[in-house]
C-alpha cells in the first residue's frame, strides 16, 4: 500500500452548506419506515433550535402548510423542514440564520406543480409572514399539489 498525501477540503462549499449535506446523509441512511411521527419530531426539534424570528415563521409556515395540504408528509430535508408528497419534496423553509443570509426563504422543487409558461419563482424570501403572505403561500402550495 502506498501513502497518499491528503487532500485539503474543497473550498467550493461553505462551512453552512457542508453541514446540510451531512443532515441529508444521515436522513438518507434512516429507515423509510421509522414513521411519520419521528419526521415530524424531527422537525420540531429542528424548528425550535432556530433563532426567534425564524423560529416563529417556520412555525407559521408549518401551519399554513398543514391546513393548505393536509396530505402532504412533513420530514427532514438537507435538515431544514420539508413537505414531501409521495416521498418527494414538494416545499422547503431554509431559515436565514442556517446559511447566513438576510432572509428566510420558501422553497419548491421541480415536483411542485407550479408551472407557468416558460418560467416561474421556485422560491421566495421571507421576513415575515403577514396574513397577505399568508393567503398567497397557502394558494401556491395548493397549487403545487394539484398534480
Amino acid at each position: 500500500m502506498t501513502d497518499r498525501k491528503r487532500r485539503k477540503p474543497t473550498q467550493a462549499f461553505t462551512p453552512e452548506e457542508r453541514a446540510a449535506m451531512q443532515e441529508r446523509a444521515k436522513e438518507t441512511k434512516r429507515s423509510p419506515t421509522s414513521g411519520c411521527a419521528a419526521e415530524v419530531l424531527g422537525k420540531i426539534a429542528g424548528i425550535a433550535g432556530m433563532v426567534r424570528s425564524d423560529r416563529r415563521m417556520a412555525e407559521r409556515l408549518h401551519a399554513i402548510v398543514v391546513e393548505a395540504a393536509p396530505d402532504l408528509e412533513p420530514r427532514l430535508w438537507y435538515g431544514l423542514p420539508a413537505y414531501a408528497k409521495g416521498g418527494q419534496v414538494v416545499c422547503f423553509f431554509q431559515d436565514a440564520k442556517k446559511f447566513k443570509t438576510r432572509y428566510a426563504t420558501l422553497g419548491f422543487s421541480d415536483s411542485a406543480a407550479l408551472d407557468e409558461g416558460t418560467m416561474w419563482p421556485s422560491a421566495s424570501a421571507l421576513t415575515d409572514l403577514d396574513e397577505g403572505a399568508a393567503t398567497r403561500i397557502a394558494a401556491l402550495v395548493r397549487r403545487a399539489v394539484s398534480r
